[in-house]
C-alpha cells in the first residue's frame, strides 16, 4: 500500500470519527494506520453522506430565497467568517451553504466492555445567528432552508423522529417508527427524509475484558431504511442485509454506523462501503441493489461531505496532495477528469466553483491536526479563513465537527 492509499484510508477514518467524514500529514497518516490497522471504520451521520440541497416547497421548510446572481460568484455579503472563533459562536456561511450546526463527540462508558461515542450539538439560532447548545438530541439533520431539523432523542436507536422548528427550538411533530432509527438525511429538495434503522446503538464499541487478549469490535446492527414524506410523516421501510454476497459475487461488510441517503436526483438510495475500489452501493426504494447510475453520483465518496456541485457538473473528491501539501480533487461529473484544489477535506459547495473545506495552518502552524474552515476556489491559490483552528489530535476530546446545510 503506497502513501496515497494511506492518505485516502486515513481520510475515511477521520470522516468516520466526526463524516459524512468521512483527515508532516503523511506522517500522521502512517501513525494512524499503524495504531488502527486492526480497527474497522466508523462513518459519520449524514455526514458522511451529507446532502447539500436546493430550496424546498414544504411550508415548514420554505427557504424564502430569491437570489438569482451568477452561480460562479460568491457575493461578499453572503460570506460570514469568524477566524478567531473555534468552535464558532456566530454564523459561518458562504454562498449557498451555512454551518447549520456543529457537534462535539465524547466517549461514554456504558459497561465494563462497552463504550459509545455520544454527540453534543450546538444549533444555529436564526434570530440571533449564534450557535446554541442543544444537549437533548443524539442525532441532528438540518433541512435545506435551515428552518427545520430532524432530530433523534437519546439513547440510540430511537423509536421516533422529531421535526424541530429551529426558530423556536420546539418539536412541531413526532414521527413514530416501528424499526428504531440511528441516522437521518434529508433529500436534496427537503421533501423526503431517509432514516437508517438499527437494532443497537450504531456508535457503540465493544472492548475485550483483557485488553491484551482480543480486539476492539464494531459490530453493525443496521437493518434497512425508511423513505419518509416530510409533510405527512408517512413512508415505507425496506430491509437491507448487513453482510453477505453482492450481486457481483463480492463479499461485503459494513461499519457499525453506515447510514443511507438519497442521491441528489432523488432516484436512488446509497450508502458507503469501507472497502477500496467499491466505495459505495446503490439501491432502489425496495432495498434491492442496483448498478451505479451513469452520472455524477458514481463518483461520490461517502466520506467526503460536499458531494455534487449545485449544477451537478462537479463532484467533490478525496485527498490529492500532489501540487500542495494538503489538497483535494474535484471531479468532472461527466468525464471523471480530476482537478486539484486547495483544501484538506471538501465539506460543502458555496457555488459551482467554490467550496468550504478543512485546511491546515501554514508555516509554523502546519500541523495535520491544526485545521480551520476555509473558502477555496477551483483555479485559485487563495484561501479565505472562516473559522479558528481546531485544537488537539484526531482522537482528542472536544474537537467540534461541522454540519452544513443550504440556506
Amino acid at each position: 500500500m503506497n502513501v496515497d492509499d494511506l492518505l485516502r484510508d486515513a481520510l475515511r477514518e477521520q470522516a468516520a470519527e466526526q463524516p459524512p467524514a468521512g483527515p508532516g500529514f503523511a506522517d500522521w497518516v502512517l501513525a494512524v494506520r499503524r495504531r488502527r490497522r486492526t480497527r474497522r471504520l466508523v462513518t459519520v451521520v449524514a455526514a458522511t453522506v451529507a446532502v447539500i440541497a436546493v430550496a424546498v416547497g414544504v411550508p415548514l421548510l420554505d427557504s424564502g430565497k430569491g437570489d438569482v446572481r451568477p452561480a460562479n460568484v460568491v457575493d461578499r455579503e453572503k460570506v460570514s467568517g469568524h477566524p478567531s472563533q473555534s468552535p464558532p459562536h456566530e454564523l459561518i456561511a458562504a454562498g449557498k451553504s451555512a454551518l447549520a450546526a456543529y457537534y462535539v463527540p465524547a466517549t461514554v462508558k456504558l459497561s465494563a466492555t462497552e463504550t459509545a461515542s455520544e454527540r453534543t450539538y450546538w444549533l444555529l439560532d436564526p434570530k440571533t445567528n449564534t450557535y446554541v447548545k442543544a444537549p437533548k438530541w443524539s442525532v441532528v439533520a438540518v433541512a435545506p432552508g435551515m428552518k427545520t431539523a430532524a432530530v433523534l432523542e437519546r439513547p440510540l436507536p430511537a423509536s421516533r423522529i422529531g421535526l424541530l422548528d429551529l426558530a423556536t427550538g420546539e418539536v412541531k411533530r413526532w414521527i413514530p417508527v416501528s424499526h428504531r432509527v440511528g441516522g437521518l438525511s434529508f433529500s436534496a429538495d427537503g421533501r423526503k427524509l431517509v432514516a437508517t434503522t438499527y437494532t443497537a446503538n450504531p456508535d457503540a464499541q465493544f472492548h475485550p475484558l483483557d485488553p491484551n487478549v482480543g480486539e476492539l469490535e464494531h459490530p453493525s446492527s443496521r437493518t434497512g431504511f425508511y423513505v419518509l414524506d416530510v409533510a405527512s410523516g408517512k413512508g415505507p421501510w425496506s430491509g437491507v442485509a448487513v453482510d453477505g454476497q453482492r450481486v457481483d459475487g463480492l463479499e461485503t461488510s459494513i461499519n457499525n454506523r453506515q447510514d443511507f441517503a438519497l442521491t441528489s436526483d432523488g432516484k436512488y438510495i446509497w450508502a458507503g462501503l469501507p472497502s477500496d475500489g467499491v466505495n459505495k452501493l446503490f439501491y432502489d426504494f425496495t432495498g434491492a441493489e442496483v448498478p451505479a447510475p451513469e452520472d455524477g453520483n458514481k463518483y461520490l465518496y461517502w466520506f467526503i461531505g460536499a458531494g455534487l456541485s449545485p449544477s451537478g457538473k462537479l463532484v467533490a473528491g478525496d485527498f490529492a496532495g500532489e501540487n500542495w501539501h494538503t489538497s483535494s480533487y474535484v471531479i468532472d461529473s461527466r468525464t471523471g477528469a480530476k482537478t486539484e484544489i486547495h483544501g484538506q477535506e471538501l465539506l460543502a459547495w458555496a457555488d459551482d466553483r467554490t467550496l468550504i473545506a478543512w485546511d491546515v495552518g501554514k508555516g509554523a502552524n502546519e500541523s495535520e491536526f491544526h485545521q480551520r474552515l476555509v473558502l477555496v476556489t477551483v483555479g485559485s491559490d487563495k484561501e479565505v479563513p472562516l473559522s479558528g483552528f481546531r485544537k488537539g489530535t484526531d482522537v482528542s476530546a472536544g474537537r467540534w465537527q461541522p454540519v452544513f446545510a443550504e440556506r
